[in-house]
């Protein structure tokens, strides 16, 4: 059975690159706008894995991340930050809240499928 990965981006573009790029190496893949949409998304149906933008409208990324960290079964899903920053102060935050690890965009697709199957198989 495919394992499932919960992509959040209020970009479109960029959902659709990522969405292509998981479906692709065998994935399921759940999209959502915003990190509102995204912790709803996440309570319908657990992922094995969750891919977050940090700079979105409604929530961000590290608000998300402890609001998923706050829930039973999201305590050891992997949780990967997809977003252009890349300050040190940025990722510290990050794995204050609980973030796995970090992407920066622009991303390369195989290097997104890479760091995915280390995480996850």
């Amino acid at each position: 059975m495919a394992k499932t990965i919960l992509a959040i981006d209020d970009s479109a573009s960029i959902r659709q690159m990522v969405s292509f790029t998981l479906k692709s190496a065998g994935y399921e893949v759940i999209e959502a706008v915003d990190g509102m949409d995204g912790l709803d998304k996440a309570k319908a149906k657990t992922a094995h894995l969750v891919l977050t933008d940090q700079n979105m409208p409604r929530m961000d990324g590290l608000t998300l991340i402890r609001s998923l960290r706050g829930l039973p079964q999201y305590q050891a899903v992997p949780i990967l930050m997809l977003t252009t920053e890349s300050s040190d102060a940025m990722k510290s935050q990050g794995r204050a809240a609980g973030a796995t690890g970090w992407l920066v965009k622009p991303f390369d697709p195989q290097k997104l499928i890479e760091v995915v199957r280390k995480v996850i198989g």
